[in-house]
């Protein structure tokens, strides 16, 4: 792990703050699970820090981000309320979508988080759609999309790539390529070696990067975009990262994986390899790492406490939030 010249020391702590925040956020979400706290199912982020806070590092706060039902460490790496997030996980009216969205759907289109879906490869259409309007707008504004290795198998990935690269849009297509869909090996889903290759054939950048380096992520994220900043068109990032848990909160992961797998990856920790630089580059001692660890779990606790404090959302409010236009006279 190289420093970017592009970084200074405060925002690489910047960084660090972000990635243990995802962390503790994620191994609070795993106990409120299993204490009946949070329904649904959710799918946790912990091992693949790196990716997200590498990406929305490299973003401004006008860009835009569309996530996958693994969203949590997109948002926050983004900027959402730990607050807000966490009541929507509970369910609470506090929460970003009032309640009714869950895990898998956390959005907050003010930080810029348009939207997240559960739907495997539903976001990327999505944001072909989103550089459009931007392109239109003749802003420069930029648009990240974070998917799976599942989602590069099906067709709107590369419809998607086709219309980008066609029409110059301003996306960063980001696959965090983790190694398995839900239980599948990449090995044997996809044909090609690199995920990354696939870009050759839509004519644009495709990028291969050790997901589990923060900086190097950022280094790539940045060159993508300012790259469509330019209007130059979009780019192809392969993040190989790995998830240290199963696919969601209720699959231990193992009947697919072998246990010197998962330890392997998990001697890759991508907090501990950025602890490491800022040891050797003197940027924090030990003590100090320690405080910021204290404050990002009393963060949490704090966002624990606002959701279970949150009411839930009534009958009622479904009327005000959710509506069909079968009869546009009627009002929603």
């Amino acid at each position: 792990m190289k420093k970017s010249v592009s970084l200074d020391s405060e925002e690489i702590i910047l960084m660090y703050r972000k990635m243990l925040t995802i962390r503790h956020f994620e191994e609070r979400v795993a106990e409120l699970y299993t204490e009946g706290l949070i329904p649904g199912v959710a799918h946790l982020y912990i091992g693949e820090e790196a990716v997200a806070v590498g990406v929305c590092k490299a973003l401004s706060e006008s860009d835009y981000v569309l996530s996958t039902h693994r969203g949590h460490g997109h948002s926050i790496a983004k900027g959402m309320e730990l607050g807000k997030l966490m009541s929507e996980l509970f369910g609470k009216v506090a929460g970003c979508c009032k309640g009714i969205g869950g895990s898998m759907h956390s959005t907050d289109p003010e930080r810029g988080i348009l939207f997240s879906t559960a739907i495997v490869g539903g976001g990327i259409p999505i944001a072909v759609g989103v550089g459009l309007s931007i392109k239109m707008r003749g802003a420069k504004e930029v648009a990240a999309c974070f998917f799976g290795d599942g989602a590069v198998n099906i067709g709107s990935f590369h419809e998607s790539l086709n219309l980008a690269s066609l029409w110059k849009l301003p996306v960063v297509f980001v696959c965090e390529n983790n190694l398995y869909a839900i239980s599948v090996s990449v090995k044997k889903s996809t044909s090609a070696k690199n995920i990354a290759d696939r870009a050759v054939a839509y004519d644009i950048p495709g990028i291969i990067v050790d997901g589990n380096d923060v900086i190097a992520v950022y280094d790539a994220a940045s060159k993508a975009i300012d790259r469509a900043r330019r209007g130059e068109g979009p780019t192809l990032i392969e993040c190989r990262t790995y998830r240290w848990l199963g696919h969601h909160i209720r699959d231990p992961g193992t009947a697919y994986r072998t246990k010197e797998e998962i330890e392997e990856w998990k001697r890759r920790c991508p907090i501990k390899r950025l602890q490491a630089v800022i040891g050797e580059k003197g940027l924090l001692t030990e003590k100090e790492m320690d405080q910021i660890e204290r404050e990002v779990r009393e963060e949490v606790e704090a966002a624990v406490e606002m959701a279970k404090g949150s009411d839930y959302p009534s009958p009622e409010s479904l009327k005000k939030l959710v509506f069909s236009a079968t009869n546009p006279g009627s009002d929603p």
